[in-house]
Formats: C-alpha cells, structure tokens, sequence
C-alpha cells in the first residue's frame, strides 16, 4: 500500500508542466544521439551537465535519465536501417535486423524493437519502485566498514566485467583514485598533487574530466571512422508486425528483459553484455538457429529488449546504494552531488520527490520514446544523412562554453582539452574509460568511509572483516577476481606447458 501511495506522489510529481517538458527533452534528445552513430549518452550528459547546474534537482535527473534510456531506443534505427549501431548495445541489433530492412521488412523490425524496449522499460521501472525501498532500508544499517567494502567490490566488478582486458580496466580505475585524490585533504588541509597549481587546490572538476574523457576524445576518435552511409529508406514496409510476428517476439521479449534486468544491477556490465547475452540464449533455444544472421525476429526482439531493461536497472544500486554500475550511472551520481544530494539510502528518505518522481517519469519517458521512435522514423533517417564532420564543431562549441561557464576559468578548458586528448590515446590503446569515471567518483567516498572506518576501530583493519556484512562484501571481492583470473592463469599454464 505504501508503494502504491508513493507511486501517485511520484506521478503528482512528474507530471508537473516543468518535469514533463524536461523528460520529452530527454527522452528527444536521448533517441537524437542514439540515432547519430558516434556520441553516445556519455558524452551527451556530460556535456549537459553544466546546464543542469540551474535547474531543480528533480528536473535534471529526469532529463538525464530520459537522455540514458532515450539512447537504447534511439540506436536500434540506426542498427535497422544503416547496419551501424548508434549504441554498443545495439551491435547485435545490425545481425539481424539489417537483414530485416534488406528484405523490406525494416518496419517491422522497428516496431518490435520499440515494443520490446517498452515493456522492458516498465517492467524495470515496476522493480525499481518494489525492490528500492527494501534495499535501501537495508542500506540504512550500513556503517562506514560496509560502506567501503561494497564500493570496493563494486570497482573490483566493474574492472573484471567490462569489455576488454581486465588488467587495463584495474588500471584505469587506480588511475580514476588517484584523480579523485587530488585537491585540498579535507582532514589535515594539506593541498594533494596540485603540484602548485592554484587551480587545482580544489581538485579536478567532474565535468571536466567527464566531457573530455567521454565528449572530446570520443568524439576525436570518431572523426577518423568512414561516413559513408547506405540508409534502407526506400522499402521501410508496415511499422505493424503480424500476428506470427507477436507471437515470436512475445518470448524473446521476455527472456530478455529478465537477462537485461539481471546484467543490469551488476557493476560495469553494460547494455551490450546482456543483448549479446539474450542473442546467445535466444539462438541456443530457437528450433530454427539457421534464420539467425539472415532476418531473424528473435534476434531483435530479445537483444532490444534486454539493452533497455539493462539501462533501467542499473538505477537500483545508484539510487538506493549510491554505488554507479557505469559510466553513466557515475555521471548521475555526479549530478547528485553538484545538487547537493548525499547519494545513498538516505535519498528515498530526505528527498522522496526525486526518487519516486524520477520512477514515475520513467513510465511516462518510455510512453514518449513509442510515440517518439515510430511516427518520427522519416525525421530520424534525414538526420542520419547529416555528415559527422558538421557535427563536431557545433559539439566542440557548446562543451566549451559549457565548461567555462562552471567556474568563469580558461584553465578548465585547458584541462578539458588535456583530458581530450588522453581521453583519445585511451581508446587508441583499447583502455576502457567508464572504470576510470567510477574510480573518480567513488574514490573520494571511498576514502572517507575507510578513514572513519579506521577511527571507529581505532587503527585496526580488522574492522572490515569481523563485521557480517563488511566480510560478505570482502569475500565477494576476491571471488570476483579468482573467477576472471583463474582461466587466464590456465591458458597461460596451457601455453607454457605446450
């Protein structure tokens, strides 16, 4: 009952003329960039992030999380009808449903993609708003020794699950540590690694490691990939699928939201993880394995589906933990705090309109982005005709101005281009940078849990380990890690050996 009467609080809050009109920005601008192969919702937040500054804190997150899920919608067109997927989680989306435009049936792909990330997209919400309460009073009895410990695993997941090798994920999340380790010690007063720059007494900006990381240097990064674009626009067909089409989708569609919404509360998982996931089972368990590669509804229908129920829940841990499970999730974390917001369980209770108004807008966010994705498919292709290279310095314009507007500072934007920059040579060396942004965000609390952690034990690290939970988390920790090492460690013996 008290689920139910949060839920109409959180509509009433929603539903507000300004909180309506900042989740169809989202939700628009959210498909816009899924659309343009290349940009990304990293980059696209980051580079908001400075307006945000302005608005209310309910707002704002409704608009950034409509541009997070708006993306899922967004690159499965691009997949569609260009063979490039405007999202990493919409690769697989190119197997089949290319094949699907090819055969003139581009339409039904879309529109099975759309309904597939629609009731993935409530589906999720529905257990954000049933299991957050409980997860978040549970949270409640966490101490500083737990605190540290789950952020702690929570790094460790993110490293070792993510694409890529697990070594230069461990770095780049070290790296993100000590990044966040740079400014005044809040304890003793002491300027860290500032290296006598004025400027950096405070510490290095958010935004600014955010848009030059993930805007600036991906966006570089891009502008070495072809343009050329062959857009199946002439024979889109029907958006209306048939009934033997439903009746394929409706399984696919299921499995994998629940694949999404499981890879989804898992640290540094991804999108792409669980439609690749869902594109495996569905192929493992179809009686005609030999469709799939050549218009295969299931293989867009499940892969859609659990991109986007990835998306939603990766919420649960951001909003009743505080813990970031991406990249993405870091950045929101980040936005909460430039609000002022503690992140953590104490968000449902002292600010219960922006956790149950950001639940209720994702329901009405995943009802704009359907009528948004389908009638607008026209709009859609135009834009993807438009060069990358005309993109790029409208983008490079409005992050500048973006970052100087934080602090009034050119030195910003020398860091930025700094982070630019390395941001690029990271990807060029295939290091992952969304381990480093929660490295960068969570290194601060961390540190701070682990500080009053030692003061409470009076200096004794055992603390970490005689308390339950704090040992459950620890534990995890290091079978994490024993599991991604230990067929590493055997294929190196193997190669020795042989």
């Amino acid at each position: 009952m008290d689920i139910f009467q949060n839920l109409i609080f959180g509509f009433s809050v929603a539903l507000s003329l300004q909180n309506l009109l900042y989740c169809f920005i989202g939700c628009l601008l959210g498909t816009l960039i899924g659309v343009l192969p290349g940009i990304g919702p990293l980059a696209t937040i980051a580079m908001l992030m400075p307006i945000t500054f302005n608005l209310p804190a309910v707002s704002a997150l409704i608009m950034l999380a409509g541009i997070f899920y708006g993306a899922q919608y967004g690159g499965s067109t691009t997949a569609i009808l260009v063979n490039l997927p405007g999202e990493t989680s919409a690769v697989v989306t190119c197997i089949d449903g290319y094949q699907m435009a090819r055969q003139g049936r581009a339409g039904v792909a879309l529109a099975i993609a759309a309904w597939g990330s629609f009731f993935a997209g409530t589906f999720c919400t529905l257990l954000i708003a049933l299991f957050g309460p409980p997860i978040a009073e549970m949270a409640l009895k966490f101490n500083s020794p737990e605190y540290f410990s789950l952020m702690l695993m929570g790094l460790v997941a993110a490293a070792v699950l993510a694409q890529g090798d697990m070594v230069k994920s461990l770095a780049m999340v070290t790296l993100g540590l000590l990044l966040g380790s740079v400014g005044t010690d809040v304890d003793s007063g002491w300027a860290r690694f500032s290296f006598d720059i004025i400027e950096l007494t405070d510490g290095i900006g958010f935004v600014v490691v955010a848009i030059g990381v993930f805007a600036v240097g991906e966006i570089v990064s891009n502008l070495g990939e072809m343009e050329e674009r062959v857009v199946f626009t002439s024979n889109v067909g029907t958006l209306f699928p048939t009934l033997a089409d439903m009746k394929r989708s409706i399984g696919p569609i299921v499995r994998g939201t629940l694949l999404g919404a499981f890879f989804g509360v898992l640290p540094g998982t991804g999108p792409a993880i669980a439609s690749f996931s869902s594109y495996m089972v569905e192929k493992k368990i179809s009686k005609n394995p030999e469709e799939f590669g050549h218009g295969a509804i299931e293989g867009v229908a499940g892969p859609e589906s659990a991109n986007n129920a990835d998306a939603q829940c990766k919420f649960i841990p951001m909003l009743t933990l505080g813990i970031p499970a991406s990249g993405t999730m870091a950045l929101m974390l980040g936005a909460l705090m430039i609000h002022g917001i503690a992140p953590g369980p104490t968000v449902m209770t002292k600010n219960p309109d922006l956790f149950w108004g950001l639940i209720a807008s994702m329901w009405i966010g995943n009802l704009m982005l359907v009528l948004l994705n389908l009638p607008l498919i026209g709009l859609w292709v135009s834009l993807l005709k438009v060069p990358y290279r005309l993109l790029f310095p409208a983008i490079m314009v409005f992050s500048s101005i973006g970052i100087y507007s934080i602090n009034n500072s050119p030195f910003d934007i020398y860091l930025t281009a700094v982070f630019g920059l390395v941001g690029f040579l990271w990807l060029k060396l295939g290091c992952p940078p969304a381990p480093l942004m929660l490295g960068f965000v969570l290194g601060p609390m961390m540190e701070e849990n682990l500080r009053r952690a030692m003061l409470i034990s009076r200096g004794d690290p055992m603390v970490f380990l005689t308390r339950p939970i704090s040992l459950g988390f620890v534990i995890a920790t290091v079978l994490i890690v024993i599991l991604m090492a230990a067929p590493a460690v055997r294929k190196r013996r193997g190669n020795i050996t042989g």
